[in-house]
């Protein structure tokens, strides 16, 4: 079962719908062949209003088993799979961001933004971050991330310091460097000195941001990324 990605964008998009169009995309959601529970975990609407949108909605017997299949078991020993619906958005996600690196792999500015976060960019929180000592290099992939993904939820800073920096003066460097509020820096992690740690320490240390809330940025990066190999080994 999948839901078409534009159906997906609809339903992150509800709040802005007029009512007409949010009665008319539960009625869709329904018809796809979703249980009430299902599509109240996509869009925030009471279960009273959806039973209304859909009292003319019939589904077939084969829906209704499928229902009952995704159901979680109340008996021991038989396994169900709860997370179908984030599985089915991150196969939307990069099939989409697939079909969009055709369009934007001739932009020199979109292969050097993920050729840089291949060879620089984080892997393994499932966040878009970077990390690096020099703020232009952070800059530019904070400038191509609005330009390529979605509109910024914000972000978040944290710094990889020594013990003998000066935090608060590494903060507020940061800070200017980069266009972010103090307030946007977490708990530093400083490292201390002892033997064998090298003693020409970066002045500022290193700079770790994070895009929030970018978990669908990661995919499609990721996704950008493996669709360069591809390219690239041809």
């Amino acid at each position: 079962m999948e839901l078409e990605a534009t159906v997906l964008e609809r339903a992150r998009a509800y709040e802005s719908l007029p009512r007409w169009e949010r009665s008319e995309l539960g009625r869709e959601l329904r018809r796809f062949g979703l249980s009430y529970g299902e599509i109240m975990d996509l869009i925030p609407v009471k279960k009273s209003t959806l039973a209304t949108w859909c009292r003319d909605v019939k589904l077939t017997p084969d829906q209704i088993e499928a229902i009952k299949e995704r159901r979680p078991s109340t008996q021991r020993g038989i396994p169900r799979n709860t997370q179908w619906r984030r599985h089915r958005e991150v196969e939307l996600v990069q099939t989409q961001a697939m079909l969009e690196a055709h369009h934007l792999v001739s932009d020199p500015f979109w292969t050097a933004g993920v050729a840089m976060y291949w060879g620089e960019g984080g892997k393994a929180s499932r966040r878009l971050s970077m990390a690096n000592s020099d703020p232009a290099a952070l800059r530019l992939f904070m400038s191509w991330s609005k330009v390529y993904l979605p509109p910024e939820t914000g972000w978040r800073a944290k710094l990889n310091i020594h013990a003998n920096n000066d935090e608060p003066a590494a903060r507020r460097w940061w800070s200017s460097e980069l266009g972010l509020d103090l307030a946007d820096f977490t708990k530093s992690f400083v490292k201390p000195d002892g033997t064998g740690h090298r003693k020409n320490h970066l002045a500022h240390g290193v700079c770790i941001v994070t895009k929030r809330k970018s978990a669908n940025d990661y995919l499609t990066t990721m996704a950008w990324i493996g669709f360069l190999q591809d390219e690239l080994g041809r």
